[in-house]
């Protein structure tokens, strides 16, 4: 078991205060795109570790209110061919098109597939007659991955991607789109800046373009954003003189930084990436997606990025939006039959905050957490985030006036619970509540990034 005392974490790193706004996902998602759409926002996103059978996506209204979304596809069932070999679906780009249309560029194994949909959640499918946009072999000794698609003021479609082996020697290729978005119009052109390995992002402000990318081992301390300019989508491009610009900050607990993506909302910049779970574990990947505030100086440069836990300000003080009757601030308190390590106690599943969660002990078979709120109160609603929101999770829940008479407010063990947030709408006036977990053999281990009950 890794412990505080056994590798040297601290018990408060920054990061773990409550209210922290970033990462702005319950759970461990990378490579994020984001489309917005009538109001909304979308973000699509690798599963981590390394990529699942389908993608994450999200939805909100607000950018602080994140509902999960299972995909029909990409899937690793439908996106194989002889050269996907076996890694999982990964780095998704998300665009729509001039048609109205949105589609996806994803890489599965060392290639890229393309779909496309009506509606940014779908129902997504193959847009290229069931292969692959650009195959493993397209450049040897290369990755093919990590395509993202720029949507030019004009409407013209044009699509970046590759990266390196073994951490080094990456390559960008990018070719303009034809209207249909799936065949090339023109040749193929290399057009690799200065310290470039993977993960290209074309960004367009005030005429000009810039090219942003990753460097590094993603896998330690050294992953980080750079950017070089042009003139033209398809370049040359020119490193920056102040690139990189978004680094790991080790006394601020914020590690390896990348793999990004910009939007805009109203009127402000935005740069959305993913970095490493608090406390690092360089055994365990599982990123995060974050989001700050990205601004260009008077000269066109963009300058360097400030990654914070609070994020921006149109997140800042997220937990005061909706009463939650189980914050801390209100008297309510957690308890638990165990916790994992020294971050994983039951408080964490109070603090609002997706960086910390409570984890039951691997050896404890009878797990449970439970809220006392200080006093009887009406519930009319709960929402749970589990660690994985796609994974399964076998419970109950209870509830109970005195901590002696408990009423069944909902069972998941014949169907197990599933999502972000998990939610329960059942009347009740209650004092405790309580999650009984068992663990059955398709069940996940027991650990909540928030309960919040109103």
């Amino acid at each position: 078991m890794i412990t505080a005392s056994n590798i040297g974490w601290s018990a408060d790193l920054p990061g773990q205060q409550p209210h922290s706004a970033n990462p702005i996902l319950s759970g461990y998602f990378a490579d994020p795109s984001i489309v917005q759409c009538q109001g909304h926002e979308y973000i699509y996103a690798t599963i981590d570790p390394w990529g699942g059978e389908t993608l994450g996506s999200w939805e909100s209204a607000d950018f602080k209110n994140w509902i999960y979304h299972p995909m029909n596809w990409p899937t690793k069932q439908t996106c194989t061919s002889p050269t996907s070999k076996s890694a999982m679906v990964w780095a998704p780009s998300v665009v729509r098109a001039a048609n109205g249309k949105f589609f996806m560029y994803v890489s599965v194994g060392s290639e890229v597939w393309v779909g496309t949909a009506e509606q940014p959640l779908g129902p997504w499918h193959d847009a290229n007659g069931g292969q692959p946009l650009i195959l493993e072999n397209f450049r040897p000794g290369y990755h093919m991955i990590d395509a993202e698609a720029f949507m030019d003021e004009d409407g013209t479609a044009y699509l970046y991607w590759g990266s390196g082996w073994n951490w080094v020697n990456g390559k960008c290729w990018a070719v303009k789109l034809k209207p249909d978005m799936v065949s090339f119009d023109g040749a193929v052109k290399e057009v690799t800046p200065a310290n470039y390995f993977e993960a290209p992002f074309m960004l367009k402000h005030a005429g000009r373009y810039y090219l942003m990318y990753s460097s590094g081992k993603t896998i330690e301390d050294t992953y980080q954003v750079h950017y070089s300019i042009g003139a033209s989508p398809l370049g040359p491009f020119i490193e920056a003189t102040n690139s990189p610009i978004l680094v790991t900050d080790v006394a601020d607990n914020i590690r390896s930084p990348g793999h990004h993506a910009v939007f805009s909302r109203d009127g402000y910049f935005y740069i959305l990436y993913h970095r490493h779970s608090i406390p690092f574990n360089p055994d365990f990947i599982g990123r995060q997606v974050c989001v700050d505030e990205l601004k260009f100086t008077p000269e066109g440069l963009i300058e360097k990025v400030v990654p914070t836990h609070t994020g921006p300000a149109m997140i800042e003080g997220r937990a005061g939006k909706l009463a939650n009757l189980a914050d801390p601030a209100t008297g309510a308190r957690a308890t638990a039959s165990s916790q994992r390590n020294d971050f994983t106690g039951p408080t964490r599943a109070l603090d609002d905050n997706f960086a910390t969660l409570w984890v039951a002990a691997t050896n404890d078979v009878q797990p449970w957490l439970q809220l006392d709120l200080g006093r009887v109160e009406k519930i009319s609603r709960q929402e749970l985030r589990f660690e994985y929101a796609w994974k399964k999770y076998t419970l109950t829940l209870d509830s109970s006036r005195d901590a002696r008479e408990w009423t069944r407010l909902v069972d998941f063990t014949r169907q197990p619970a599933t999502g972000s947030p998990v939610v329960v709408e059942a009347k009740t006036e209650a004092r405790y509540l309580r999650l009984n977990f068992s663990p059955q053999k398709d069940s996940s281990d027991p650990a909540l990034f928030e309960w919040s009950v109103r």
